[in-house]
């Protein structure tokens, strides 16, 4: 068996794992994962921190770990890449420098400006004073960043100056040392993914995410309450223009630059009357994007991951026509607070899978443990066949008075 290590223990991660483990040649350890992991086959969890560089190292060396491949952005940020690289040890990701693309937003901002990628303009403040001033002149809506990592929810569209002013003291209280407020965007949101070495790149099908936590795109922002992929008002032009005029001239100055970049690139789009523009980047697989994304890969990730370390170009074999579509199951109270060590929804049937992600093991048994608990994701001929078999199991078989989850996945693409 050839051993692989994913880090994380999220829903993205679970999907990560369940997919390298395909090959029936390959076990594939988790760290720290989540106990429901375990319950896949060629899968086992590790009890190690994802920020704990040191103990993953020496776990990679132990068991001859073929690559290891990073899942969440935390470790990416604070330079694991960087330490499994000084170390001879087979990682799949961005180094420190590379990470800068989503751990500040100012160094991707400014990264977009050399390489020619579109994107909001904006302004920056590290004096909460001056940005309440400028945000209070302003036209709404507006768009107000945390420059560092916020887990998804370090932005706030501000619909007037009272929410811009509010949202300026919200994400300083937060902790946040410099922010940015952008113009707002009007358009269509779209997600592309990109598998990277240096230059040299395989993009996955376009996905959409769905950040706000009802329905009809209502109340706050969270990590994603759900996606569908592919996305059939994108069309082949409009993704190869994005990859023309975003993913590649970016890869290039990063390149350039002295930073290539490494691993799994997003790339948050919206198609406006302009043309299309960054929203924002990030250095890794989204969540609940890999939920839906991964699943149509017909290659083998390792094989693809392995063939781009080595320096070639390989070619993924991807499904067609089938959607697929998922909506994520949260605490009740979620994004506002969590309720934890609720019993976790029984869900057995076959036109559906599961991601477990906040789960946590208990004397009584598995249990709710974090505020996305679980996604199911159904596939289909169509879209809204899809949403129907997601729907008719999360409405028969879990709890609404103790999780919150939404009916309307993929609305932007379904004609009711």
């Amino acid at each position: 068996m050839k051993n692989w290590l994913v880090v994380g223990g999220g829903g993205r991660e679970y999907v990560l794992a369940q997919t390298l483990a395909k090959a029936p040649d390959r076990r594939v350890y988790v760290a720290p994962g989540n106990v429901m992991m375990n319950n896949l086959q060629n899968v086992e969890t590790v009890d190690i921190d994802e920020m704990a560089f040191s103990d993953l190292a020496d776990f990679a060396r132990q068991h001859d770990v073929q690559c290891t491949v990073v899942g969440p952005e935390q470790p990416l940020s604070a330079g694991i890449v960087d330490y499994f690289d000084a170390k001879d040890l087979p990682i799949f990701g961005p180094n420190k420098l590379a990470a800068q693309l989503e751990s500040s937003k100012t160094f991707a901002k400014q990264m977009m400006a050399k390489s020619g990628v579109p994107t909001a303009q904006y302004r920056e403040f590290t004096d909460m004073t001056v940005a309440l001033s400028y945000v209070h002149c302003q036209e709404p809506p507006l768009v107000i960043k945390a420059d560092g990592l916020a887990a998804g929810k370090g932005v706030i569209i501000a619909n007037s100056s009272q929410e811009a002013i509010e949202a300026v003291e919200t994400l300083i209280a937060n902790g946040s040392k410099k922010l940015l407020v952008e113009d707002y965007l009007q358009g269509e949101e779209f997600s592309l993914f990109a598998m990277v070495n240096g230059t040299t790149f395989i993009t996955m099908p376009i996905a959409q995410d769905h950040k706000r936590l009802g329905d009809g795109d209502k109340g706050p922002n969270t990590g994603g309450m759900g996606a569908y992929s592919p996305v059939p008002h994108i069309t082949d032009e409009l993704k190869q223009t994005a990859v023309d005029q975003i993913i590649r001239p970016i890869l290039e100055n990063m390149t350039d630059a002295g930073m290539p970049f490494s691993g799994f690139l997003y790339a948050g789009l919206i198609k406006t009357d302009s043309g299309i523009k960054v929203i924002e980047f990030n250095v890794r697989m989204g969540d609940p994007e890999t939920q839906v994304v991964l699943p149509q890969l017909q290659s083998d990730l390792g094989d693809l991951i392995l063939q781009l370390k080595q320096g070639h170009q390989p070619t993924a074999q991807w499904q067609k026509g089938q959607f697929y579509l998922g909506t994520v199951v949260a605490s009740r109270d979620y994004p506002r607070s969590v309720v934890n060590g609720q019993p976790l929804p029984e869900i057995n049937d076959p036109q559906v899978s599961v991601s477990y992600a906040g789960v946590g093991q208990t004397a009584e048994g598995i249990v709710s443990h974090g505020g996305r608990v679980l996604m199911v994701t159904a596939s289909a001929e169509t879209l809204k066949t899809a949403r129907a078999k997601v729907n008719a199991v999360l409405d028969a078989q879990v709890d609404q008075e103790s999780y919150t989850f939404r009916h309307d996945i993929g609305f932007h693409a379904i004609n009711d």
